[in-house]
């Protein structure tokens, strides 16, 4: 009988083991394949994007390279399947010199000329129109596990305070339209050389325009830099979740209205 026992827990912990193993394989080429989860950490991308947001990144949108499987394992050189992104698109990809996903949008397309003019996005020589979409107004507090404070038009401002940034609609050459923040004039990247997209790479650039490390800054100099398109992970579609507490059991941050946003 002690036998008999003894077996039956063996062919249970077995089970078991091939249990969690057959889960594991199956999440990881789901993973790979068609979703990967991804947590907003920073303040770059608003209003688009708030930290502490959570979306699930579309890898199907452009197809596949090494970045797309966990640890850059997948054996491909260049990519398979491509799709071009389109200009407008929110894009989470492997930044090329510091192996981190960053998510930004896509401003500049192979062959585009880019140029911030006095705070202005200028692409192939006109500039892109902006109308004035009133202030976007937040706390003056930590924000998400980092505890990141977010910077303000209208600093000094106490902890608890109302944070505001002037908010303004961009409508992209070809009708996409989104939201940009503004904190302050004259700030190190509203002036910027003109900068030529090489061929296969792609110039990104966050929507909370005075509080984002994007392309204006060259890689010679630490920064983001031209992406190549074997860099790009999928396209950002839509919210899934949103907290805007320091820990996500903290249920009375969750953010109940950005549930299932769609990313514009």
């Amino acid at each position: 009988m002690a036998d008999s026992t003894a077996g039956k827990k063996k062919e249970g912990l077995w089970e078991t083991v091939k249990t969690i193993f057959w889960a594991l394989l199956i999440a990881g080429i789901f993973r790979t394949l068609f979703f990967q989860p991804f947590w907003i950490p920073s303040g770059s991308m608003k209003d688009t994007l708030l930290i502490g947001d959570f979306l699930f990144v579309n890898k199907m949108a452009y197809g596949y390279a090494a970045v797309s499987c966990p640890f850059s394992l997948c054996p491909i050189s260049g990519r398979i399947l491509e799709s071009a992104p389109e200009r407008g698109d929110v894009v989470v990809f492997r930044h090329p010199t510091r192996g981190v996903d960053f998510i930004k949008r896509v401003i500049g397309l192979p062959g585009d000329t880019v140029q911030m003019r006095n705070g202005r996005l200028w692409l192939n020589g006109e500039e892109v129109p902006t109308v004035s979409a009133g202030d976007f107004v937040e706390i003056k507090e930590q924000q998400g596990p980092q505890g990141l404070t977010p910077r303000c038009a209208n600093d000094p401002v106490q902890d608890g305070g109302e944070c505001i940034k002037p908010r303004f609609t961009e409508t992209l050459p070809n009708g996409v339209s989104h939201d940009i923040l503004n904190i302050t004039d004259g700030w190190i990247a509203d002036d910027t050389p003109t900068f030529t997209v090489p061929e296969g790479q792609y110039f990104f650039m966050g929507d909370n325009r005075d509080n984002s490390e994007d392309s204006r800054f060259p890689q010679q100099v630490g920064g983001l830099g031209f992406v190549p398109a074997e860099f790009l992970i999928g396209r950002a579609d839509r919210i899934m979740f949103s907290s805007a507490g320091r820990s996500l059991l903290y249920f009375w941050t969750w953010r109940a209205d950005r549930f299932f946003k769609a990313v514009e």
